[in-house]
């Protein structure tokens, strides 16, 4: 049976993996696989294995099925195209808990109604509602659990599209959310009810009174986002350096509801019951105190899941446990694999998207590499060292997991989770709950957290503290995963060492080299923003850190991730165009996590980016260097613009020509008008300064403030590049700028169109690729 639930849930597996999902007539195809569940058992041993294939492939082609017909139904639910952009009245209950930043309030609707005549029946929305430029008082309006009528403006689920980046659109698609947008403030909105009476809205309001109650409680303590966390799994209050510290020391997984908390809370629940039912003889009599405290335990379990937002560590060991439950319950000898198999089965029959998760394959990973050096041993060691082994253990299995999800492994890891695991399960998390009953009791929980936090951060200051490599392939990974079930085998199964051979391939694997005189852009998907990665045969250069996020910047979510996937350990110099933070907000990230050689700039002198910068100075026209055959020129601001006062920020921006072997990039940031007319003085001026490029990177984004007639014929580019994001609310690129390339016939490459749009120059020309096209899944959508 085991076998066939594998193969269902490698079938669901399957078709996530699919472009587009597949048509309805290969369904026939079922009942002529479902033939073979009328064979009989054979005797003889291969009509037997044959048979148990087949109803394998029944199994996978049934999960396969499952998850294209769930995929199916959802994708239906998502905001048609033409009512994108256009105003919908609607009333809906918050639920999830809403979240404030400088900007305004963002949160999930669950939609009961839609006001609009014909409008779209969508069921989830997720939306921001502004705060007013002149407003006093920010104080949140909106809470969990509330019934409201808004009028929003909404668009549909579309994130951007680099190699190893986060799926905006997958993590939509699996919490059903059907569209995202705004309030519009024209229409007032309104509160129809403080507390809707659905069970969603109760425990979304239950939920954000326990985090209100603990803010309130811990107001000056530096972990109390961690209390919150541990009580309700709400992490988004948790400080940036305060996460990466435990990212670094590889215990994240204890900053949340893990399966390790829920076991804990569950074993001290059923104990608890089961003592006190045995001092009640009448009790025991009716239902005897084992199955009581089964029953107790499962109860604990499953409320501290769904308080917890019932994320997947919290789905699987919540299905574990009950199937568990159920074998004690039956007087049965348990078996934990068999009740992990079950527990994924499970868990993708509800949620097929949970395999997009990489907290899904940490999860299920971790739980079988326990259950595989613990379950089964004929010689146990004693509890120290068999806590020694399995912390080993799960550092070595998890490690081809985390280089491929996140390009680093914790080294000092077994360490920091001998210390923290007993810490942070046996007295903070049990004291956290308590202060749900007992408020007090979280400043003890604060108080001990503080310890470790103070710990946890100087540990992951320490060089050695993770391994950081380029994203491997997957056939590497799959490799070191067998070769490290070869080596966790039994003590004295021969040839357990050569097991580490298959690791070879992860650890050495094989590099791509730029030869000398040629070069390449990577034009990084960063939204509505620039980022680009030049790269020679031995240097690197960084133009631009994308925007700054409400919570966070596109150094830290986008590029910072894409350099390690791709190799770029150190930066030889980076260049910040100017003074605006869709090409700025990423600086501090990126200098955070990368050595940098040097910074040029167009910021303004006293700006606070440029506190602990790398030799900062500011661009120049006339300054330039060579990197391995490949020549840089600064061509614009010239020298004395930097004390025009009334020069707008857009036109200090750098302006960067690369050349080498007849071929070129020019990248002008934002400048404007302004900008390409001193280009052009100077080009004329000189007599020598070439304007002409095979790429050119458009002005501002392909605004109508840039890229004037005269400049673009100048540059005469083969290859015009915009970057920018997604229905973005300028409107860029601007359809007169658009035309001028194509009069020029220029080939037009979108970054929103595209993802992350890679260009290799050498002397034979420019060969370019973009990311998105040809590496779509059904649930992602395309650019107008």
């Amino acid at each position: 049976m085991r076998f066939y639930l594998i193969a269902f849930c490698l079938g669901v597996w399957l078709l996530q993996q699919q472009a587009t999902l597949p048509p309805t007539r290969w369904l026939w195809l079922l009942p002529l696989l479902s033939s073979v569940l009328w064979l009989p058992r054979f005797s003889q041993t291969t009509p037997e294995i044959l048979r148990r294939l087949a109803v394998a492939l029944l199994s996978l082609a049934l999960g396969f099925a499952w998850a294209a017909w769930r995929a199916d139904l959802r994708l239906t639910e998502r905001l048609p195209d033409h009512w994108q952009g256009v105003d919908i009245s609607l009333v809906g209950v918050v639920s999830g808990l809403p979240q404030s930043d400088a900007r305004g309030e963002r949160f999930v609707l669950d939609v009961e109604q839609v006001l609009t005549p014909n409008a779209p029946d969508v069921k989830r929305i997720q939306i921001a509602r502004y705060w007013p430029r002149d407003a006093v008082s920010r104080t949140p309006t909106v809470h969990a659990g509330e019934r409201w009528q808004f009028t929003v403006r909404l668009k549909r689920p579309y994130g951007t599209h680099n190699p190893h980046g986060f799926d905006l659109e997958a993590w939509m698609l699996e919490r059903g959310i059907a569209a995202s947008g705004y309030v519009r403030e024209q229409s007032a909105p309104q509160r129809l009810a403080a507390r809707a009476g659905t069970p969603v809205a109760w425990i979304a309001a239950t939920r954000a009174g326990i985090r209100e109650r603990i803010d309130a409680t811990l107001t000056d303590a530096p972990y109390a986002g961690v209390i919150t966390a541990l009580v309700i799994g709400d992490q988004r209050g948790i400080p940036p350096e305060q996460m990466r510290a435990f990212t670094r020391t590889g215990i994240q997984h204890l900053i949340s509801i893990s399966g390790l908390h829920i076991t804990m809370i569950a074993a001290l629940a059923g104990w608890l019951v089961a003592f006190g039912w045995r001092r009640w003889p009448r009790l025991a009599e009716r239902l005897p105190s084992r199955q009581a405290g089964l029953l107790a335990a499962m109860l604990a379990a499953a409320s501290y899941s769904i308080l917890a937002g019932f994320q997947v560590p919290a789905q699987r060991t919540l299905f574990m446990l009950a199937v568990l439950a159920l074998a004690f319950w039956g007087r049965r000898e348990p078996q934990p694999f068999s009740a992990l198999i079950w527990a994924l089965f499970i868990v993708l029959l509800i949620d097929p998207w949970a395999v997009l998760s990489a907290g899904f394959w940490l999860s299920f990973g971790a739980m079988a590499v326990i259950l595989w050096v613990s379950v089964g041993r004929v010689a146990l060691p004693d509890k120290l060292r068999g806590w020694i082994s399995v912390q080993a253990a799960l550092t070595l299995a998890l490690a081809p997991a985390l280089l491929l999800l996140f390009q680093q492994v914790s080294l000092i890891s077994p360490l920091a989770n001998a210390i923290a695991i007993p810490l942070v399960s046996w007295l903070v998390t049990p004291l956290a709950l308590l202060g749900v009953i007992a408020p007090p009791l979280w400043h003890a929980a604060a108080w001990l957290m503080d310890g470790l936090g103070q710990s946890l951060v100087w540990a992951s200051a320490l060089p050695w503290a993770i391994a950081v490599q380029p994203a491997p392939t997957g056939w590497a990974v799959l490799f070191a995963v067998i070769g490290t079930a070869w080596l966790l085998l039994p003590r004295g199964f021969p040839l357990r060492a050569l097991g580490a051979f298959l690791w070879l391939p992860l650890l050495f694997p094989p590099h791509a080299s730029i030869a000398p005189r040629h070069f390449e852009a990577d034009v990084i998907d960063v939204g509505q923003g620039t980022a680009i990665l030049i790269r020679t045969a031995r240097h690197t250069l960084l133009y631009d850190t994308g925007p700054a996020f409400a919570d966070s910047d596109a150094g830290e979510r986008i590029i910072v991730p894409y350099l390690r996937a791709t190799g770029v350990g150190t930066l030889s110099g980076m260049i910040v165009s100017h003074d605006d933070s869709d090409h700025s907000g990423g600086l501090h990230s990126v200098l955070r996590d990368l050595p940098t050689g040097w910074l040029l700039h167009g910021l303004p002198a006293t700006s606070p980016l440029l506190n602990n910068t790398p030799t900062p100075r500011h661009c120049q026209r006339g300054q330039h260097w060579q990197w391995d055959g490949v020549r840089f020129d600064i061509l614009n601001p010239h020298a004395t613009a930097y004390g025009e006062t009334s020069r707008r920020d857009n036109d200090f921006s750098c302006v960067l020509k690369i050349s080498s072997g007849g071929q070129s990039l020019l990248i002008t940031g934002d400048g404007e008008r302004r900008v390409e007319l001193e280009l052009m003085e100077q080009a004329l001026r000189n007599n020598g300064t070439d304007l002409s490029a095979t790429v050119l990177i458009a002005g501002h984004h392909g605004s109508r403030t840039s890229s004037l007639a005269e400049f673009v014929e100048q540059v005469q580019p083969q290859i015009s590049v915009f970057t920018m994001g997604y229905r973005n609310r300028f409107g860029h690129p601007h359809p007169q700028v658009v035309s001028r390339f194509r009069e020029q016939d220029a080939r037009i490459l979108r970054s929103d169109r595209g993802g992350l749009i890679k260009l290799t120059f050498s002397e034979a020309g420019v060969a370019t690729s973009e990311y998105h096209p040809f590496h779509r899944r059904y649930w992602q959508g395309s650019a107008p």
